[in-house]
C-alpha cells in the first residue's frame, strides 16, 4: 500500500459507511478512488447532468446541495467532511435531480460504483445506509457512525425494518415463450408500456429480457430482429419470493448483478410466476422506509404533505400485517411516525404564532398516549404551561388557547378527527398552568364521587410530544404520590374497568349490536379491548410501576411484578395483541376504526380465536374484585 492509499483509507475508516468495511476492502477503494479539486463555486454536477460513474465522499471543504425552486436555486444541504453525496446511479438510471456545488475550495474522493457495489453483496449494513441516505435526499451525520437519524429515531429499528418492508410490484408481468422473436417481444413491451417480459416453459420461468437488453443486441445489429428471443434474454432469471423484503430485493440484484427479480409461488424457477420485481420498484418502497418518513415529516410545511405522510404509514401497517411481521414492532415504528406527525403539527403552529411566552408540554392521552393507535382515530391531547405571574396569566394561556385550537385544526386536515368529548388541547378546560393541572390531578384522585362528571380514565395515559421533560415528571410524580394506598381512587377505576357489557354470553355465545348501522356487528373497541386496557392502567398505578404506558408492556411487566399472577397477565397480553390485530385488520379494510366487527366475515378458525382471546378477562375480572375488594361487588 502506498502512502497516499493509506492516508485516503485511515480516513475512510473514521466515517459511516465505510467504518463498516475491511481493512482489505478499504485499501482496493483507495486505490481506486480519483481525487477531484473544485474550486470555490465550482460544480462538480448539476440538474440533468448524465450520472457520473462514480459516487462521491468530502475530503475537505463544504459542498451544497441544491434544487431549483420556483426559478430560483436552493441550497437544502450542506456536505461536510466525511460526508457521502451523489448516489444517484448507484440506484436510479435517470438524471441527477439536483446541483453539487463547491461552497469553498474543496477536495472530494470520486468513489467508482464499479468497485464498490461488489462490497455490498455480502454486507447488509452498509447497503441499508446508502439506501436511506439516496432516498432521504439527506447527507448523514458525520458522527452519526451509521445511525441513519441522531434526534430520537433509533437505527436498530430502520436496519430492522428495511428487511422486514415488503415490496408493491407488477403482479401482471408480460410473459412469452423461448419460440417468439425479439420482434414480437419488442412489439409486446411497446403496447403494453413496460420494459421486460418474462420468458418462460411450463416448469417456470427460464430468462428475462429488458429494454437493455434490446438496445444491446438488436439495436447494435448483433441479432437480426427476427431472432428467436432465447437468443438475447438474461438467463437464468433470478427467483424470489413473493414476501420479499426490500433489502433482501437489493442484495439479490447486487449479488447477481440483475435488474430485476421474478416473483414465483415458491420462490423457485420451477414454480408459477406472481410477478417482476424491478430497481424502479426498489426506489418507489423508500418512500415508505421509517426513517424517510421521519425525515420528510421534519420537512414538512403543511398538513397536506404531513396528511400524505400519515397515507404512506397506513401502507406501510398494512404490508407489515400482511407480512405477519410482529404487532409489537409494528407498533413500535407507528407510534415513533405518529409522534413526528404530531409534533410537526405543533411546530408548524408554532412557525405561525410566534415562539411560546413561557415553557409548556404538549401532552397526547388515551391511544396516542399509550403509542397504540395504528388506525386514523379521533385525537387527545393536553397542554400544560409552566405557572407565570398573575398579570401575565390570561395573555399566556390565550396564546397556548390559539396553539391548541390551530394544532388540533391542523391534526384534523390531515387525518386525526377531533375528540367527540373534546379532550384535546384546544379545550380551555384541558389547557392550563401546572399548578392548575395538579390541583385537577388532585381532585380527580382524592374526591372521585364528586368530580367523576369530568374525570375520563385516559388522563392517566399520557406521553410527551413536545415540550418540557419537567413538566411531564411533574404531572407523573402527583399522579404517582396521589395513587399510593389510594383505596378510592382505584375503587373508581377498578368499577370504571368492569363497567364494560361482557362480550360473552352465558353460553360463551358472542354478544352483538342489538340494533342501529352495527347491528349484529361484535364492538371489539368497548367489549373487549378496553377492559384490557383499563385493568391493565389500574394494575400498573397499583403497582407503583412507572414509565410505562403501552398496554401490552404493562402486562408483561405485571407478570414480573406480581409472579403470582403472572400466567393470567401474560394470557391478556397474548389477548390484546390478538385483539388489536383484528381491530386493525378491520379498520384497514373499512378504512374506519375497526371498532366494530362482522363476524360473519370472519373465518370459523378465527372466530374461535377471537373467542378464545377473551377468556383471559374472566380470570383478569375476578382478580380484579379480589385485589380492590370493589364496593360495586361486595
Amino acid at each position: 500500500m502506498n502512502i497516499i492509499t493509506g492516508q485516503i483509507a485511515d480516513f475512510l475508516k473514521n466515517y459511516a459507511p465505510f467504518n463498516q468495511l475491511t481493512t482489505d476492502e478499504l485499501t482496493e477503494i483507495a486505490n481506486n478512488i480519483r481525487v477531484v479539486n473544485l474550486e470555490k463555486k465550482q460544480t462538480l454536477f448539476k440538474i440533468n447532468d448524465s450520472l457520473h460513474d462514480s459516487f462521491y465522499v468530502v475530503a475537505s471543504g463544504v459542498i451544497n446541495i441544491s434544487v431549483i425552486v420556483d426559478a430560483e436555486e436552493n441550497i437544502i444541504d450542506k456536505c461536510h467532511e466525511g460526508n457521502i453525496f451523489g448516489l444517484r446511479p448507484f440506484f436510479a438510471k435517470n438524471n441527477y435531480k439536483v446541483t453539487a456545488k463547491a461552497r469553498e475550495e474543496s477536495l472530494v474522493y470520486a468513489i467508482p460504483i464499479a468497485v464498490f457495489k461488489p462490497l455490498l453483496a455480502n454486507n447488509s449494513e452498509v447497503l441499508n445506509f446508502l439506501l436511506e441516505n439516496f432516498a432521504s435526499n439527506l447527507p448523514e451525520d458525520r458522527s452519526s457512525k451509521g445511525n441513519l437519524v441522531s434526534d430520537g429515531f433509533y437505527s436498530e429499528k430502520q436496519s430492522e425494518a428495511q428487511f422486514f418492508q415488503t415490496l408493491a410490484y407488477n403482479t401482471t408481468p408480460l410473459l412469452a415463450t423461448s419460440d417468439n422473436t425479439a420482434q414480437e417481444v419488442a412489439q409486446l413491451m411497446a403496447e403494453s408500456l413496460k420494459n421486460n417480459v418474462i420468458i418462460f416453459e411450463k416448469n417456470g420461468p427460464i430468462g428475462i429480457v429488458t429494454h437493455a437488453d434490446l438496445a444491446s443486441k438488436i439495436a447494435t445489429g448483433r441479432y437480426p430482429i427476427n431472432t428467436p428471443v432465447s437468443n438475447i434474454m438474461s438467463s437464468p432469471v433470478v427467483t424470489v419470493l413473493e414476501n420479499v423484503s426490500l433489502a433482501e430485493a437489493q442484495l439479490l440484484m447486487l449479488k447477481n448483478n440483475v435488474t430485476h427479480l421474478c416473483v414465483t409461488i415458491d420462490g423457485t424457477d420451477k414454480s408459477t410466476i406472481k410477478g417482476v420485481i424491478s430497481e424502479h420498484d426498489l426506489i418507489a418502497a423508500q418512500a415508505s422506509n421509517p426513517g424517510v418518513l421521519i425525515k420528510e415529516i421534519k420537512r414538512s410545511l403543511s398538513s397536506n404533505e404531513l396528511k400524505e405522510i400519515r397515507h404512506r404509514l397506513t401502507n406501510l401497517i398494512q404490508s407489515s400485517i400482511q407480512k405477519n411481521i410482529p404487532l409489537t414492532h409494528i407498533t413500535n415504528i407507528s407510534s415513533e411516525i405518529n409522534f413526528a406527525i404530531l409534533k410537526r403539527a405543533v411546530e408548524l403552529s408554532i412557525l405561525e404564532l410566534g415562539s411560546p411566552p413561557a415553557r409548556y408540554a404538549w401532552l397526547s392521552i388515551g391511544s396516542q398516549g399509550r403509542k397504540e393507535q395504528l388506525l386514523l382515530t379521533d385525537q387527545d391531547s393536553i397542554l400544560v404551561f409552566e405557572d407565570v405571574p398573575q398579570n401575565k396569566y390570561i395573555e399566556v394561556k390565550d396564546y397556548f388557547l390559539k396553539l391548541g385550537k390551530k394544532t388540533t385544526e391542523t391534526l384534523e386536515k390531515i387525518g386525526y378527527e377531533l375528540c367527540p368529548f373534546g379532550h384535546m388541547a384546544s379545550n380551555m378546560l384541558w389547557c392550563k398552568s401546572l399548578s392548575d393541572w395538579i390541583k385537577q390531578y388532585n381532585n380527580w384522585m382524592n374526591a372521585t364521587r364528586e368530580n367523576t362528571d369530568n374525570l375520563s380514565s385516559i388522563f392517566f395515559d399520557y406521553e410527551l410530544v413536545i415540550g418540557e421533560q419537567k413538566i411531564e415528571s411533574a404531572i407523573n410524580n402527583i399522579v404517582f404520590e396521589n395513587a399510593n394506598n389510594n383505596s378510592l381512587f382505584f375503587d373508581f377505576l377498578g368499577n370504571d374497568a368492569l363497567r364494560k357489557n361482557s362480550p360473552l354470553s352465558f353460553f360463551k355465545k358472542f354478544i352483538v349490536e342489538e340494533e342501529g348501522v352495527n347491528k349484529d356487528k361484535f364492538d371489539i373497541k368497548t367489549r373487549a379491548l378496553m377492559p384490557l386496557i383499563d385493568s391493565a392502567r389500574l394494575l400498573i398505578l397499583s403497582h407503583d410501576i412507572k414509565g410505562i404506558n403501552n398496554t401490552y408492556t404493562r402486562f408483561k411487566q405485571l407478570a414480573i411484578a406480581d409472579p403470582k399472577h403472572s400466567e393470567v397477565y401474560l394470557n391478556c397480553a397474548e389477548a390484546y395483541l390478538f385483539l388489536t390485530k383484528i381491530r386493525t385488520l378491520e379498520g384497514l379494510k373499512n378504512e374506519n376504526s375497526g371498532q366494530y366487527i362482522n363476524l360473519e366475515e370472519l373465518s370459523k378458525i378465527d372466530r374461535e380465536k377471537l373467542k378464545n382471546a377473551l377468556i383471559p378477562m374472566k380470570e383478569l375480572e375476578e382478580l380484579i374484585k379480589d385485589t380492590f375488594q370493589l364496593t360495586q361487588f361486595s
